[in-house]
């Protein structure tokens, strides 16, 4: 057993005996994570949480397992979605119409937590192997990070795209001027690129392994293969005031949802042909989403280690413009 395996076989230890504490305690009649808990708050019977298609929200909500696992803490599930990328979701959160935002990327988060959106980490995931990519046509002629020269990317605002192609650019030593930024959330991007209305397109699955089959398109740059430290993570985020006011559905959900990503890491073909079914895509961008194998590990608010290394990650981004200012990410943190 690698180390890779047994890190991952001690994560799923962990999560089961979480998961069984956290039943064993709504037996009881207490709520979420009672062995944490000092106290419980909750003025709600209903969560609603946002999902986008391939997320691991959009995967819970398909098989509907956690819904029932929630069930039991008398807790409803209410679905709000489909979202195509974070902002959107956390949109929601802020304007009230949903409780969590999708599980999303940490860079467009700590975006809207800078520009004033009430809003707050409840915990954190990261999924490996990365599958972001930059992509080009076949036969566009871009086939290396230098060919970007002089041309047009896609990329998402402060999110995963922007960061990856800043990355890719700064390790083959090519300055930003020189490659057009087109900013473009992924519904507009994908057309924009099959129509040839911009040359590259830097995104994450499953819509980049869409691409690839569907617009014959090929890597310029591969995340999991040519960038070799973490930048972004995904996160679950609520608003404050919910997180103040209903700790105990918080926790409650934090436990569900690592449950629902130790079920993915051990079930790969049955959770993207879940994904496949909702999305309807082809065998072969399903076949491609199988081959990833991608292992879930959650990490905590109070994971002292991973924030520190989350608060590095923020400090790449600002220093590089992504994030506009820099953020101390402790500030906003949900106390769970």
């Amino acid at each position: 057993m690698n180390y890779q395996d047994l890190r991952f076989f001690i994560e799923r230890r962990r999560l089961l005996r979480t998961a069984y504490a956290a039943a064993a305690g709504s037996a009881l009649g207490i709520s979420g994570l009672a062995s944490a808990a000092t106290t419980a708050s909750r003025n709600t019977d209903t969560v609603r949480l946002a999902w986008g298609r391939g997320g691991l929200p959009g995967i819970a909500r398909t098989r509907g397992v956690l819904e029932k696992n929630l069930a039991v803490q008398g807790i409803k599930v209410q679905w709000v979605g489909p979202f195509p990328n974070h902002a959107p979701s956390m949109q929601a959160v802020t304007g009230g119409s949903a409780d969590f935002a999708f599980g999303g990327s940490t860079t467009p988060a700590l975006a809207a937590m800078i520009a004033g959106s009430p809003l707050v980490f409840t915990q954190f995931a990261v999924v490996e192997p990365r599958s972001t990519a930059i992509i080009a046509k076949d036969g566009s002629g871009i086939d290396r990070v230098t060919d970007l020269v002089g041309k047009s990317v896609a990329v998402n605002r402060s999110g995963l795209g922007e960061f990856l192609l800043v990355a890719a650019l700064e390790k083959h030593g090519i300055e930003r001027s020189k490659v057009k930024f087109v900013y473009l959330n992924p519904p507009d991007a994908g057309p924009a690129f099959s129509q040839g209305k911009v040359d590259a397109w830097s995104m994450w699955s499953p819509a980049v392994d869409i691409a690839r089959v569907e617009y014959k398109a090929h890597d310029v740059f591969f995340e999991d293969r040519d960038l070799d430290f973490l930048i972004d993570f995904n996160s679950y985020v609520t608003h404050k005031r919910f997180s103040e006011e209903n700790l105990d559905i918080v926790r409650a959900v934090n436990v569900a949802y690592r449950a629902e990503g130790l079920w993915i890491s051990s079930n790969t073909k049955e959770a993207e042909t879940l994904v496949q079914k909702d999305a309807g895509y082809a065998d072969a961008v399903r076949d491609a989403q199988i081959k990833y194998q991608r292992r879930w590990q959650f990490h905590g608010v109070d994971d002292s280690k991973f924030i520190a290394t989350f608060q590095q990650a923020a400090d790449w981004l600002s220093t590089r413009k992504i994030l506009p200012q820099k953020v101390r990410v402790s500030d906003y943190l949900a106390k769970v």
